[in-house]
C-alpha cells in the first residue's frame, strides 16, 4: 500500500520526502473502525445485525433496539495490547505496547404499547462508543543502500564546486511512527416492533475525531573517505473535527426462530482541520555547527465523506439454549471523497482508482447453561487497497463469557484477537524503487461490561 505524502507542504534546499500519511491514506484510515463494543458484542465478533438486543448492535442495525424487552444500561472497559513486527531490508524490530480505554456506555428505554395489535413496542436508545483507537507506535530500522541526504549543507551551496562533498554511502536508516487519538461516536436511536415479525429502526450519530501522528526519520551516511553526515527529520500531523451520519434498519422474523436483518449506514460527513509541522537537523563531521531548518505550522481545513455501509444478516435462535448469527457487510470505498474538490483532484482520482469496494463476514454463536453464556466468533475484513493481497485482510476470532448474577445484573467478559499485515513507504525518492517497511500487526483485547436491567 502506498504511504506517500502527495502534497508538498515544505519547500527546502534539501529534498525531504515526507513521512506523514497522505490525504488518501488519512481518508481510508478515518473510514475504518476497530469493532469496539460491549463484551457480548465482542464475544460474537460483532455478528449482531439480525440479533439486536445489544447497545453496540444499534450502530449496525438500529432495528435491534426493538428486540429489548426491558430497559437497560451498559458500561464497558477495554484493555488492548498490540504487537507490531516491522521489517525493513531484512532487519526486524519487535514493538509492543498496551492501552486501556473506557470504550462504551449506553442505555435503552423499552416500552410496550397497549391497545394496538399492530404496534407492540417502541424503544429509545443512547450510546457512546469508540469507533477507532489510533494509539500505536513502532520503529523500523535497516539499510536500503539509497541515501535521502547526499549534499553537504555547508560546502555544496557555497558556489565553490571544488569542495563539494557527497554522502552517497548509507550506514543506517531509521523510521519511527507514533500515533495517538481517538474516533468516537454518540448515537441516538429509535425502534419499533410491529406485530411479532417486524422490527424497524433509525439512528442519528455524531462523531468526534482527534488524531495525532509524529514521525521521525534518521539517516547516517558517509562519503567513502571519512566524512560523515547524520540527518534527523521530524514531522507532526494533527487532525481533529466532527461528523454525522444516519442509519436505517429492519429485522424480520419469517418464522419464530429465524431472524433476517437488513440495514444501511450512511457515509459519515466530516469537517476536519489539520496542523502540520516539519523540522530538519543535519550534522556533518567537517563542521562543528548543527544545520537546522524549522518551519512554521501549516493549517488546512477540508471535508471528508467516508464510504456507506450495507449489512445483510441472518440468525437462528434455538429458544433459550443458544444462537448462531452471520453478518455480511459491503462498503463502497471507491466513493470516498475529499473536498473542496478543486484542492483534491489527484487524491480523489487515486481514491477512485486505487481502492476496491470491500466485503466483510462476521460469524458469532452463543450457548447458555444455567446462569452462564459461552460465546465465540470469527471475522474477516477485506483491505480496501487494490495493491494489497489477501494477507492485508484483517482476520480475527473471539471468545466470551456471560454471567447472570441476578435477573437485573449481568457481567460479560470477552477476549478478541485481530491480525493483519500492512506496509508503510516512508522513503519515496524520485527515480528509486525503495521497499516499504513491512508490518505484522497482532492485537489482543480484553473487554468487560456491566449490564443493568430494569
Amino acid at each position: 500500500m502506498k504511504k506517500i505524502l502527495l502534497m508538498a507542504l515544505v519547500m527546502s534546499s534539501f529534498l525531504i520526502n515526507a513521512q506523514s500519511l497522505s490525504y488518501t491514506d488519512v481518508a481510508v484510515l478515518f473510514s475504518t473502525d476497530d469493532n469496539y463494543g460491549t463484551a457480548r458484542f465482542m464475544g460474537l465478533s460483532g455478528a449482531f445485525g439480525a440479533l439486536g438486543g445489544d447497545m453496540t448492535a444499534v450502530d449496525i442495525n438500529p432495528a435491534g433496539l426493538g428486540i429489548f424487552n426491558k430497559s437497560e444500561i451498559s458500561m464497558t472497559l477495554s484493555y488492548r495490547d498490540t504487537e507490531i513486527n516491522s521489517t525493513f531490508y531484512g532487519s526486524t524490530i519487535n514493538n509492543k505496547d498496551d492501552y486501556f480505554k473506557f470504550s462504551q456506555i449506553g442505555g435503552v428505554i423499552s416500552t410496550k404499547v397497549y391497545n394496538n395489535p399492530q404496534l407492540k413496542k417502541i424503544a429509545f436508545g443512547f450510546n457512546y462508543n469508540i469507533i477507532k483507537d489510533f494509539n500505536n507506535n513502532y520503529i523500523a530500522k535497516g539499510n536500503s543502500g539509497i541515501p535521502d541526504f547526499i549534499d553537504d549543507p555547508y560546502l555544496n551551496y557555497d558556489d565553490d564546486e571544488t569542495n563539494n562533498i557527497y554522502y552517497e554511502n548509507v550506514d543506517n536508516q531509521l523510521f519511527g511512527n507514533f500515533t495517538s487519538g481517538i474516533n468516537d461516536r454518540f448515537s441516538f436511536s429509535f425502534a419499533s416492533q410491529h406485530e411479532d415479525k417486524l422490527y424497524l429502526g433509525a439512528s442519528l450519530s455524531f462523531q468526534h475525531l482527534n488524531f495525532q501522528q509524529n514521525t521521525i526519520y534518521e539517516e547516517s551516511n558517509n562519503d567513502g573517505i571519512g566524512n560523515i553526515l547524520d540527518a534527523f527529520t521530524s514531522q507532526y500531523l494533527s487532525v481533529y473535527g466532527n461528523g454525522f451520519n444516519f442509519g436505517l434498519g429492519a429485522i424480520v422474523k419469517p418464522v419464530q426462530n429465524l431472524r433476517l436483518g437488513f440495514s444501511y449506514q450512511s457515509p459519515i460527513w466530516y469537517h476536519l482541520s489539520e496542523r502540520f509541522i516539519e523540522d530538519i537537523e543535519i550534522a556533518v563531521s567537517n563542521n562543528p555547527d548543527l544545520y537546522t531548518e524549522y518551519y512554521d505550522p501549516n493549517y488546512f481545513d477540508y471535508d471528508l465523506k467516508t464510504p456507506g455501509k450495507l449489512t445483510g444478516s441472518i440468525a437462528y435462535v434455538f429458544g433459550n439454549t443458544g444462537l448462531i448469527s452471520v453478518d455480511y457487510i459491503f462498503q463502497d470505498y471507491k466513493n470516498i471523497r475529499l473536498k473542496p474538490s478543486s484542492a483534491f483532484i489527484d487524491e480523489n482520482q487515486e481514491l477512485s482508482t486505487g481502492l476496491n469496494n470491500t466485503s466483510s463476514i462476521r460469524l458469532g454463536t452463543e450457548w447458555r447453561y444455567k446462569l452462564l453464556s459461552f460465546r465465540g466468533g470469527y471475522r474477516v475484513i477485506q483491505d480496501p487497497y487494490k495493491s494489497s493481497d489477501s494477507s492485508f485482510d484483517l482476520t480475527g476470532y473471539s471468545l466470551g463469557l456471560g454471567i447472570k448474577f441476578t435477573s437485573n445484573f449481568n457481567l460479560d467478559l470477552a477476549f478478541d484477537n485481530a491480525s493483519k499485515n500492512d506496509s508503510y513507504r516512508f522513503l519515496n525518492i524520485e527515480g528509486e524503487n525503495i521497499e516499504p517497511a513491512n508490518l505484522e500487526i497482532n492485537s489482543n483485547r480484553f473487554t468487560s461490561t456491566l449490564v443493568f436491567n430494569f
